[in-house]
């Protein structure tokens, strides 16, 4: 039974800021900077300052800042930046340039909006490429990634190679650090293509979701045929070519989980082991785009607690198999230990508070709309619209009224989140919270996203009490 707060004289002379949770047979407390578990007597003794001031709790509370006037200022005040390091930062440093709306596949869920193969007139010009590159280079961030999608981007090849080339050559002037990634389902992949992108040092992330019969009813060709063979003959390509020339990979993947993939959730994560793709990330659907209505969610979706019940047992198995000596990681836990363990923010845009919407990314459409996020374009909604290439500066864009909204539309702070102990390691998507509710301030406790998240932190915190699991969890994130 938890405690009888009715029942507790609060003492509040040595009590810093907190907020809490009763999380298996102890109290998980968190502040803005870190965590502590206590055992029930010592919260209560804690909470009414009965707590000895020679013991270790109290010494570890005060050490953490939980504590009134008992720890060092100046080493609170380091960890906290370090934390929230992305808020003193300026400048967008992900830009995703949509080239093409055109696709050859026909995914079940599909959340870009694809477009017919033969409308050429949804690919990016040569032109309108320029234009964004330009404004690319007017943000004040020293750190530039530009991330190719589509659509499948390699159906507008030239435009790609057109972009990289006057991209570095802008920067012979501007000297920022310069990256580029690709998003693509690798089906126009050729050796000359992928030669090209490595000789540009282009990052290159595939879609795999499973096993052959998981994937190819996930992710069909426009003609109905499947698309697994290839991407696994280039993902064991990419590792043989890599072997020989002693770098680092240069190909990652994701899965998208539908309701097929979750019955098959440890035969997903054994296609990731198979090909040696030693991070895995099991993501919930998002349903924008082609993906987005009823129907959708009636053919391959999920409820919040069909997710949950199969992430977790994904968790477990890739557990076990780290137990055994398999290298394979979930990204979306190291996303979240490296904000509890390492007290550091990795600045995943969809996991923090506010979200990267306007300020940590931008999606320039084939059109030159400039959209606030890759979720952003994908909804097409003008709400989401910030500019255009060719009639907005960047300072337009940053200084904006929508860009400002959606700031606030996914500050922790503006919601019930503000009281939730996972407010550190959480946070929200305005972009999906207008989409399913229509509202850019909906009862986030009542939301899918937030139910998901607070089991996951649920079961990851839980899982940290076992030494043997935090030392898989921290060997993840390299932590000593």
């Amino acid at each position: 039974m938890p405690l009888n707060f009715k029942k507790i004289k609060i003492n509040n002379e040595n009590i810093g800021f907190f907020r809490f949770k009763k999380l298996g047979n102890e109290y998980l407390l968190t502040n803005d900077v870190t965590y502590i578990n206590l055992k029930e007597e010592d919260f209560k003794n804690f909470l009414e300052g009965k707590l000895n001031k020679e013991s270790e709790v109290f010494k570890e509370l005060a050490g953490k800042g939980f504590v009134k006037n008992r720890f060092p200022t100046s080493n609170i005040i380091k960890r906290y930046c370090s934390r929230y390091h992305f808020l003193l930062k300026r400048g967008v440093a992900l830009h995703i340039i949509v080239v093409t709306k055109r696709c050859n596949h026909l995914c079940v869920y599909c959340q870009a909006g694809r477009a017919e193969l033969q409308k050429e007139k949804y690919d990016m010009t040569e032109n309108t490429a320029k234009k964004t590159v330009d404004l690319i280079f007017q943000t004040p961030s020293n750190f530039i990634t530009i991330e190719f999608q589509g659509g499948e981007p390699l159906m507008n090849w030239e435009v790609i190679k057109f972009i990289i080339k006057y991209a570095k050559e802008k920067n012979k002037i501007f000297k920022k650090k310069l990256n580029f990634s690709l998003v693509t389902n690798l089906s126009l992949m050729t050796d000359e293509k992928y030669n090209h992108l490595i000789d540009n040092d282009v990052y290159i992330c595939t879609s795999l979701d499973g096993p052959e019969y998981v994937h190819n009813k996930n992710r069909p060709f426009y003609n109905q045929k499947g698309t697994h063979k290839t991407v696994v003959d280039w993902i064991k390509k990419v590792e043989k070519i890599e072997k020989e020339k002693k770098s680092l990979r240069r190909i990652s993947a994701l899965p998208t989980l539908t309701r097929h993939s979750l019955e098959n959730i440890e035969k997903v994560i054994d296609e990731y082991i198979k090909y040696n793709l030693i991070t895995i990330h099991l993501r919930q659907l998002s349903f924008l785009g082609c993906s987005s209505g009823e129907k959708s969610k009636d053919d391959f979706g999920y409820s919040a607690k069909d997710f949950i019940d199969a992430w977790k047992r994904g968790m477990d198995y890739i557990i076990k198999k780290n137990m055994e000596g398999v290298d394979i990681r979930e990204r979306g836990t190291m996303i979240m230990l490296k904000k509890i363990i390492h007290e550091v923010d990795p600045s995943f845009l969809d996991l923090r508070s506010p979200c990267g919407a306007g300020i940590g990314q931008l999606a320039y459409f084939y059109d030159g709309n400039v959209y606030c996020c890759d979720e952003g374009r994908m909804v097409e909604n003008d709400l989401f619209l910030l500019g255009n290439v060719f009639k907005s500066t960047y300072k337009d864009i940053a200084e904006g009224s929508k860009t400002k909204t959606l700031v606030t539309a996914s500050t922790l702070d503006n919601f019930a989140c503000d009281e939730c102990v996972y407010k550190p390691y959480c946070g929200i998507c305005p972009v999906l919270n207008y989409v399913l509710y229509n509202n850019l301030f909906p009862n986030i406790r009542a939301t899918d996203k937030c139910k998901i998240h607070e089991a996951m932190l649920d079961y990851i915190f839980l899982k940290m009490k076992d030494p043997e699991v935090l030392k898989i969890f921290k060997k993840w994130i390299k932590y000593k």
